[in-house]
This record gives C-alpha cells, structure tokens and sequence, in this order.
C-alpha cells in the first residue's frame, strides 16, 4: 500500500487531561517523583512514562515528535530549538574525529558552514560535491567516511537529490545517508526510500507561520535513543531543547500542513510555468524543463505536488534588489529570509542564505548574483499575483532584457 503521510497525522489521536482535544501543555521544567528510586531509574532512562527535566524530553515534545515520526515513517523522533539544533547533533552523533563526510555541495548555508568551518576542529573532515551524480559521489567515498548528507531539494538551487540511489550506495558502503527534507514535507517520504535519518527545519513549512524557530530529528529508536543518552548523546549534551509552549504550537500547525503544502505547490506551479514561458530563466521541480523533474516525479507523493520553492534568475544584483524592493512595495510579499509563510517570501541567497558560501565556490556550483529564491504563498488569486509581479519586472527592465 502507498504511503499516506497525512493520513498518519490524521489518525493521531491526543486527549489532553481534563478531555480537551489538544493534549495539555507540559509547562514544567522539572518533574517531581514519589520516590527517590524512581528518580534514579528515570535518570537511566528505565522508567517508561516519567520524566525527570524537559531538557531530557517533555509530555508536550514527545507528541510534536511521534507526531512528525508518524508523517515521515520513521520508529521515533526527537525535536529540537531550530533545525540547526537538529542537524549539527545528527552528524556529530554519527562521527567522531577521523570521520569524514560526503555532503552536497548546495546545501543550506549554515549547514555549509558548520562542515566546511566548525568539524574540521574536531577532525571531522567533508568533501562536497555534485548530489546528483552518483559516480561523483561514490568516488568521493573514502575508507573514513560515515555519512551521506543532502538536501532532498537543495537550498538554494532546488536540485533534486535521488535518495533511492544514495541510499544503494550508504548500504553499499555501510553509510549513514542523512536527508534534510526541509524544502519538501509530505511531497517527498525520504525515510520510505531508504533515508536513515530525516532532518526538517519546523520554522518553515511545517510550522508554516512564521513564529517559531525548531527542529526534528527522525530515525530509528536506536538512534533517537543514542542522541538523549546522558553520558554521550549529542542532543542530551549540547542542548538544543525546544519548548513545550512551541512544541504544542507546532504541533496544531502541523494537523494543516496537508492543505497547505497542495497549495503552495498549486501557486508554485502556476507562476514558474508563466515565468518560463515569458522567457526569465526559471528552476521549478514541476517543469519538465528542471534537469531531475522525472526522478522529482518518481520520489513525489503526487497530491501534494513539486513544492513550494522556486527561483528566476535576472541576470544581476542590483535587478534583483530592485525587483524585490519593488514587489515588497506594491504588497506581493516580504523581503526576507526563511519559507514556508502565508505570504510569499524572496531574497537573494547569494547575498543571504548561503552567503557563507565563497564567491568562488557560489559561481563553481551556479548559484548567481541574480539569482532570486521565492517561497511561495498561499494567495487565492495566484493570477492577479502573477499579473502584478509581471507589472513590477516590466517597471524595473527584467522582462524587456530577457524578451
């Protein structure tokens, strides 16, 4: 039977304490114990159904995370205080000095920068390539290394990585093949196509609101339980706690995340195909002009569609700064960071996201000065959206130079 990821959230079913339909916030930092016994069985973790401080997990987390297990299949999950708290434990879980990584090299830049800066003082080495060519990622391969690493569609260039054949090659090689599915909730199951672990930032689609900054962790129970270890688990020592207050408020997001997801994919489309077919150079997964549109389609859960990210490229910095100035003016959007919002959302990654990218290596990969990332929103009139940025491009010169 196809995997159903919003079903599993819909059939998920909390009663908080007094019967309410949202399960009762765990607003507690600590938790007190009838008998010094039960405290010392807690702390080792052999006392099923207590807690001992919401460092360790909460009543309210561990909903958010069975929750978030259950719409990526995996045995368990843990959330975390961004996705950042998510990702730097999972790597540093599974590596040790030595240990060597191969990761993509168009991936988040803060992702970036914790491999190519922060692991190499701890002897943790990463070599980044093309994700999506398999013959360069296993030559890439080396007796050391431990871990797979990409993005299931990477930020900022929405390239498309073919998480059944990485994760041949993570078998092969006896890999840990680690996806953050950040760009692509519901659309794409990475656990169902062989991923170990499933990384999501929660601040962007999955929250979808703009409000709250979080992470999840999902995998096997093994290594959820590794991460919470008290002597050596990442996540017990480094910290990266989310709060009960936003574990819940993440939580009632997510029961949305389905129609949402539909409709930001729905407006995507529209827009890339009427971009492209004005002439501006457009990246969109759905269009069969995306050099991976087909592996996109043979990974996709269909009703959810390609997703809510694309980009066009207008040929220099300033075009693109003006164009975004323009657009925030007229009301089509903000310029900022992040994904996932009601309202659409554009920035200039070069300059933003993945400035922690050399300029160097941001030309090597193709990510370009012109190059503009939109997360698009949830607009019920995606044609007059369209029709007032066509206004914008023509009163600033894009669509003119590229006709």
């Amino acid at each position: 039977m196809k995997f159903k990821p919003a079903n599993k959230i819909q059939d998920l079913q909390y009663f908080g304490e007094f019967g309410g339909v949202n399960p009762s916030i765990s607003d507690s930092s600590t938790y007190t114990f009838l008998s010094a016994k039960t405290m010392f069985d807690t702390f080792e973790g052999n006392a099923d159904g207590c807690y001992l401080y919401s460092r360790h997990t909460s009543p309210s987390n561990l909903y958010l995370g069975e929750a978030l297990a259950e719409m990526e299949g995996t045995e368990t999950a843990t959330v975390t205080a961004s996705g950042m708290g998510a990702i730097t434990p999972v790597l540093l879980q599974l590596c040790s000095a030595g240990d060597h990584v191969v990761s993509s090299r168009t991936i988040y830049g803060g992702t970036y920068a914790f491999l190519k800066n922060f692991t190499p003082k701890l002897n943790i080495q990463t070599t980044f390539v093309d994700i999506t060519k398999l013959d360069i990622v296993e030559a890439a391969i080396t007796e050391n290394t431990k871990v797979l690493y990409c993005e299931t569609v990477s930020n900022p260039l929405l390239e498309v990585a073919d998480i059944e054949g990485l994760a041949a090659l993570a078998k092969k090689y006896n890999l840990k093949l680690v996806v953050d599915n950040t760009f692509s909730p519901l659309s794409v199951s990475p656990a169902q196509l062989g991923a170990d672990v499933v990384i999501h930032s929660l601040t962007k689609f999955i929250n979808g609101s703009s409000d709250t900054v979080g992470g999840v962790i999902c995998g096997t129970q093994e290594f959820i339980d590794n991460l919470r270890n008290v002597n050596d688990g990442a996540c017990m020592l480094l910290g990266s706690t989310m709060d009960s207050l936003r574990a819940s408020s993440v939580l009632k997001n997510l029961r949305t995340l389905h129609i949402r997801i539909q409709q930001h994919s729905k407006n995507a489309m529209y827009l890339a195909k009427k971009f492209e077919a004005d002439g501006l150079k457009t990246v969109y997964p759905g269009l069969a002009s995306h050099p991976s549109h087909e592996l996109f389609s043979s990974m996709l859960n269909e009703e959810y569609g390609f997703g809510g990210m694309l980009t066009i490229d207008v040929g220099s910095l300033d075009k693109a700064n003006e164009l975004m100035e323009l657009m925030q003016h007229k009301n089509l959007g903000y310029l900022a960071v992040s994904l996932g919002f009601y309202k659409t959302l554009f920035s200039a990654p070069g300059t933003s996201t993945s400035s922690e990218i050399p300029e160097d290596e941001q030309a090597e990969m193709g990510l370009t000065d012109g190059l503009i990332r939109f997360s698009i929103g949830l607009d019920n009139d995606i044609e007059r959206t369209y029709q007032m940025m066509t206004e914008c491009m023509r009163e600033v010169g894009i669509l003119e130079l590229v006709s």
